[in-house]
């Protein structure tokens, strides 16, 4: 009986993690310090997880996840409601169904993977913000956005990768 309840458990903690960290990403993004003082555009820390387990374990990040954890990211942004929201499930989508393509990259070609998957993203914000407003934004903070988020997804993708075989490797399950 203790077996089947740790099990349990240990699913259920481990079903947290990649979210917990989409969403911890959110607030560390969004906090009110800038090391570039402004100059750079705040990685999009919260996308970084749902590409990675969306691709390495999408039974830990579903879609719904994504999708709250952009509605989260629009909710401590404070723009236009929805648009990180459906930017985050459109690189979901497109992480589901080029799994096969993306999970074949390794080194330098996982952060290549990304930044398709983010030109994904990004694309659709871009374009969703453009009909919010009914005119299209500069392209300088689209271009400035891929670049942070390219180079900060480098430390990310170890720390995650980490996670992923200390913590979650050991808690593979079935869903």
């Amino acid at each position: 009986m203790y077996d089947s309840y740790g099990g349990s458990f240990a699913r259920s903690f481990a079903g947290l993690v990649p979210f917990g960290m989409a969403l911890f990403g959110s607030l560390l993004s969004n906090f009110p310090i800038s090391i570039s003082n402004g100059f750079l555009p705040a990685p999009l820390f919260s996308l970084m997880p749902v590409y990675f387990f969306g691709l390495m374990r999408p039974d830990l990040m579903p879609v719904w996840a994504a999708l709250l954890a952009g509605a989260f990211e629009d909710l401590l942004t404070g723009g236009p409601p929805g648009i990180w929201a459906m930017a985050f499930v459109a690189c979901y989508l497109f992480t589901d169904r080029q799994r096969d393509s993306l999970a074949a990259f390794a080194g330098l070609g996982a952060v290549v993977g990304f930044a398709v998957a983010l030109m994904v993203a990004v694309t659709t914000a871009f374009a969703l913000h453009a009909l919010y407003y009914w005119r299209l934004p500069h392209l300088a903070p689209v271009g400035a956005t891929l670049a942070v988020n390219v180079l900060w997804y480098i430390p990310a993708l170890w720390l995650m990768n980490r996670t992923q075989r200390q913590l979650l490797g050991s808690l593979r399950s079935d869903f």
